[in-house]
């Protein structure tokens, strides 16, 4: 383990010598992911990508990319853009990621079952904010806004996410 990766302990997420609350999925930590499981996966997962709502924030790292208005994420199992980012109109199963609440705003990207996605194996598990401090997630983890964009502002492309 280095410095650089972000390791979710029973207290918070440690990152570059800090502990940060955050919350994990409603279906706590599990080995055997399943798509609606509402359960974090267990593992060491790569941040692969960074999305930021331009209206609303400015842009985080230089390889964060823009949410558009059309931008939606599939988690339609079996479908060939399962977990994958796709562009309105879709007519499979999906999350928008331009949301009217403040949970998108900065999305970090995991590569769980990315980029070819198995299906029924679960759909993106992201790094966001937080609803509120201890109301859990579909599997994300997510963090207080301002430790999130903390976190963002240092954290290196590639860099491991690790659930024990």
């Amino acid at each position: 383990m280095s410095v650089a990766d972000l390791v979710l302990t029973p207290t918070g997420l440690r990152f570059m010598g800090r502990t940060f609350p955050c919350v994990i999925g409603k279906g706590g930590i599990r080995a055997d992911k399943r798509e609606g499981d509402g359960a974090t996966p267990l593992g060491e997962h790569r941040l692969v990508g960074m999305f930021y709502r331009p209206d609303r924030i400015a842009q985080p790292r230089s390889w964060a990319e823009r949410i558009g208005p059309r931008d939606l994420w599939s988690d339609e199992s079996g479908d060939a853009e399962y977990n994958q980012l796709v562009q309105a109109p879709y007519g499979g199963s999906h999350e928008r990621m331009r949301r009217a609440d403040p949970l998108y705003d900065l999305v970090i990207v995991t590569d769980w079952n990315w980029p070819r996605a198995e299906a029924g194996k679960g759909s993106a598990i992201f790094l966001h904010q937080w609803r509120r401090k201890g109301y859990p997630t579909e599997g994300c983890v997510a963090f207080a806004r301002e430790d999130l964009h903390w976190i963002a502002a240092r954290v290196e492309y590639g860099a491991r996410l690790i659930v024990r």
